[in-house]
């Protein structure tokens, strides 16, 4: 179970969502604006946080680009509106999930398992022969990714990266040269009920280019093969 922080202005939603979670056993402390929420957040880190993204004092694009300035915990972002652009600048801010209001609370429980699931592998019960395998640190020329931590190092150096961010750099990484096409990124990051776009993986992908440039401004073992997919190169 989970200590989980609801960040939303509605307090119909907060109401509803915390009495859902709180019946699967998760721990719930809610905020009704996106400043009280971050601090909060910054304070005492949870072990995911629900965000809305039109909210007073702050809205939850700018709680989130503050968030990932210093962390990388899971974030689902909630949306009453319905454009696209928004779910885009939001995966390209590192959140890990979306889903638009209305929403089933059915359906967040779910989400907010896959992405706890993702984000603590660890911690499945009775692991499978290949999971076993997966969990291994895997060395990939200046590249170490440990699964068991989420611990991305290139050259000696850390990496943050997200949950989604780490899964895809992992499913790239394990076959380097082999090219794996969008649809085989959603499947190694994202559970099946889970939608997303072409532009999401993108988004993701991007950002996590961004994040090894920052270390070593020379990376470039990610190769986008257009209209293919993509593929990890091993220095």
């Amino acid at each position: 179970m989970a200590a989980i922080t609801l960040i939303d202005d509605d307090e119909n939603i907060v109401a509803s969502v915390s009495l859902a979670l709180e019946s699967h056993g998760h721990t719930v402390k809610a905020y009704y604006d996106g400043a009280s929420g971050l601090e909060a957040v910054e304070a005492s880190p949870p072990d995911l946080v629900i965000l809305d993204v039109k909210m007073p004092r702050m809205d939850g694009m700018e709680v989130l680009r503050r968030l990932r300035q210093t962390s990388e915990i899971p974030v689902i972002m909630l949306t009453s509106k319905d454009d696209e652009i928004d779910e885009i600048l939001g995966f390209n801010l590192g959140a890990d999930d979306y889903m638009h209001k209305p929403f089933s609370q059915r359906l967040l429980l779910e989400r907010v398992k896959a992405v706890l699931r993702r984000a603590r592998p660890e911690e499945d019960e009775a692991p499978s022969a290949a999971g076993a395998a997966g969990s291994k640190t895997m060395k990939r020329g200046k590249l170490t990714l440990d699964p068991a931590r989420h611990d991305s190092l290139w050259d000696g150096k850390p990496v943050r990266l997200t949950v989604t961010e780490f899964l895809l750099l992992q499913a790239l990484a394990q076959r380097p040269g082999f090219v794996k096409s969008r649809d085989n990124l959603m499947d190694a990051a994202y559970d099946d009920q889970v939608y997303v776009d072409d532009r999401t993986i993108d988004s993701h992908i991007k950002r996590m280019r961004k994040k090894f440039r920052q270390v070593d401004p020379e990376f470039d073992s990610i190769e986008t093969l257009y209209g293919v997919g993509y593929r990890y190169r091993e220095a």
